[in-house]
């Protein structure tokens, strides 16, 4: 008699892709979740006879072995060690059906099965072909297990996303596709093995993959490309991005994932934190892990790690580019739900992934997992990177001034300014909704101030009672006085692009002394990472200030001076050294960053939108400029569908309109992004989320 020999076999994709939340992947193999069974039916050459009993085999990686858990043996109905097992459902003489389990610990990716057929003392095997196991967030064994159903819904299957920008005092959305669903799961199973750590020890590194911390962590070294590890990205953040993409222009993470493998894996230039960001969250949601984006305003980066970030001027009041130490308008990093078994289980749930390359950690440009609760509670001595994320929300602001002489005083020190604002996407709507509570207690309470005290205890290794001042590399410095006076910038008028700027410097005197006060005034162009482009303003002026009198002193930045220098971020920084004459050198910094608002993108969108009929859009785009523009071309972007329109000039002030037909093929929410550029401005940024009703 023949062996007993499979000819065919179903893996019944519909059924265990709805079961599994899998039927949205693009890719044909049969994608499923650990911890949850999965049904396929086997075809034989004949009927089964007794005495054959069958069993399979699952393995995974370039060396399965049971002792690293890539390689399990199971018959029906035995519960082995290896956690898997199989069932025979009914059947018939022509066809087996089977029940397939993976345990909820199970190391993730693509694996292979067999069939294994024992007759006797005679066994032989049958490859039956592949599937791809993924994290299970509605497993209450695995790891990423989320209890809240909308929050699934949110963080492992919504395709559209938000990104939160500007600056703590204006606050931007803009859209983000992740489309995690689009032919992406191959990409991200083969960015895992590119990584060092496969490189190192590639069957270590597959046995670790069903480690949802250990999996975000490689993940974030591999976004960037920093490491020559063909990470998907490069960043850069100055300079021309001739002949490559401005990090402005990407408005999803499919189109730089599939440049990605296209490039045979070379890193894609370029991206910014967003982007590095918004990447991260498609890799990770694809696995199956919950992700969101997170966007911290006034974000620190305390390069000499001892929670003091120092900004230096010189005595007229310019900005010095001399310090490592940054604080950026805003950062955008990833928080992944998982729990932290290495931690303890009171530091489960939300832990912080970035993969913007800011610095080494352990040799290698990754940083997280850190649980955001022992960033709340100063815990910087735990894995992963929590000191440098409590420094990004948490570190002193210190302004000092630089002399000719080299020496330096410091002008103030603020405990509040970093970590404002903190922001992710609302569950289920565009709405944001503000974290800063998940990582910080309130600023200037005695908690915070408890809580910072004890972060940089275990940093110095000795008891602090108070916040340091002592100058940058530990040389004492001399602390300024109170000058006894007291200013700030105010608009006179919302700043727009390509209008001339007013501001008003509101000086008061505190005190009942009469006061002469020299005010140097500065402007520059900056990045979204406070670094300065180009100097538009400079100006002195002299102020007499009688006891407890105000005055205000008029500023005027004309766009004919900014508007060349400007970066698409947009952004000018004023300001204004006020020194009080007479008064053995005591100074007032005061200092503002103004974001020019772009003259917005109008998109008009039918009451209702029902699949699978056309629809029509109205956009609406516009020259702010006092002059015309040319080269004008608008970008319209439905899910990884984008179309190139090229348009005609505009003159000075004038607004436009087109109209934009498409068919939505499936019901649901579906973001349209619109990029707008021309000959002096670049990547004006529209988007909107259409209810596409069911037919």
């Amino acid at each position: 008699m023949a062996d007993l020999t499979p000819t065919h076999i179903s893996w019944q994709p519909s059924v265990n892709a709805a079961n599994h939340h899998t039927d949205r992947y693009a890719n044909t193999e049969l994608t499923v979740r650990r911890g949850q069974p999965f049904n396929i039916t086997l075809y034989f050459n004949r009927p089964r006879q007794n005495g054959e009993s069958l069993g399979f085999v699952t393995e995974i990686g370039p060396s399965p072995s049971e002792s690293h858990r890539t390689r399990a043996a199971f018959g029906l109905s035995e519960a082995g060690g290896s956690g898997w097992s199989a069932a025979q459902g009914p059947s018939d003489s022509a066809a087996m059906n089977f029940t397939i389990s993976s345990p909820p610990n199970a190391v993730i990716g693509r694996y292979n099965l067999t069939l294994r057929v024992t007759a006797g003392n005679k066994v032989f095997s049958r490859y039956l072909g592949q599937f791809v196991l993924l994290f299970n967030p509605w497993c209450p064994g695995d790891d990423v297990y989320m209890s809240n159903e909308n929050e699934r819904q949110e963080y492992v299957l919504n395709e559209n996303g938000i990104i939160f920008v500007g600056n703590a005092r204006y606050i931007e959305a803009r859209g983000w596709y992740y489309g995690q669903f689009q032919d992406l799961l191959n990409i991200c199973l083969t960015m895992l093995d590119l990584s060092l750590y496969y490189r190192q020890d590639p069957a270590m590194d597959v046995s670790r993959r069903g480690d949802p911390k250990y999996l975000g962590r490689v993940i974030s070294s591999m976004i960037n490309g920093n490491d020559n590890d063909n990470g998907v990205l490069l960043g850069k953040w100055q300079g021309s991005f001739h002949s490559h993409e401005n990090p402005s222009r990407w408005d999803g993470s499919v189109v730089i994932l599939k440049k990605w493998r296209q490039d045979n894996y070379r890193p894609v230039q370029y991206g910014q934190c967003w982007v590095f960001a918004g990447v991260m969250c498609t890799v990770l949601r694809c696995l199956g892990i919950p992700t969101r984006l997170v966007s911290n305003f006034n974000s620190a980066h305390d390069v000499d790690r001892n929670l003091s970030i120092d900004k230096y001027y010189d005595s007229s009041g310019r900005s010095l580019n001399i310090s490592k130490d940054s604080t950026w308008d805003y950062h955008v990093w990833n928080e992944s739900w998982f729990v932290r078994p290495d931690l303890g289980r009171a530091y489960n749930g939300w832990q912080v992934l970035d993969a913007t390359p800011q610095e080494q950690s352990r040799g290698i440009f990754q940083c997280g997992p850190a649980s955001v609760l022992a960033i709340k509670e100063g815990e910087v001595n735990l894995d992963y990177d929590t000191l440098f994320v409590y420094s990004e929300v948490n570190a002193d602001c210190n302004r000092w001034i630089v002399y000719n002489d080299g020496s330096k005083k410091r002008v103030y020190c603020d405990t509040e300014i970093i970590g404002r604002s903190i922001s992710t996407k609302a569950v289920g709507s565009n709405g944001r909704v503000d974290v800063t509570a998940n990582y910080k207690y309130p600023e200037g309470s005695s908690e915070e101030r408890r809580v910072y005290r004890k972060a940089l205890s275990k940093i110095l290794g000795v008891s602090v009672t108070e916040g340091r001042t002592d100058s940058p590399g530990g040389r004492p410095s001399e602390t300024m006085r109170n000058p006894g006076i007291a200013g700030k910038f105010k608009l006179a008028e919302p700043p727009v692009f390509g209008k001339d700027i007013n501001l008003v410097l509101v000086l008061n005197n505190l005190s009942s002394d009469r006061k002469s006060i020299r005010v140097d005034m500065s402007a520059s162009t900056i990045l979204y990472t406070r670094r300065a482009v180009a100097e538009i303003l400079k100006a002195a002026t002299a102020v007499e200030l009688g006891p407890k009198q105000g005055k205000h002193i008029r500023v005027k930045i004309p766009y004919t001076h900014y508007g060349k220098y400007l970066t698409t971020d947009k952004r000018i920084q004023v300001t204004a050294l006020c020194e009080v004459m007479r008064s053995q050198g005591l100074k007032l910094l005061v200092e503002k960053t103004i974001i020019l608002e772009d003259t917005n993108i109008i998109i008009k969108v039918p009451r209702r939108v029902v699949v699978n009929r056309a629809v029509s859009l109205e956009i609406s785009y516009a020259n702010p400029l006092p002059e015309p523009v040319s080269r004008c071309v608008l970008f319209v972007t439905l899910m990884n569908q984008q179309v190139k329109i090229n348009l005609a000039r505009l003159a000075p002030r004038e607004r436009s309109k087109i109209f934009f037909e498409f068919t939505p093929r499936r019901a649901g929410p579906l973001q349209l992004q619109v990029d707008f550029s021309c000959d002096k401005f670049s990547h004006v940024k529209g988007f909107v989320t259409i209810a596409v009703a069911p037919a």
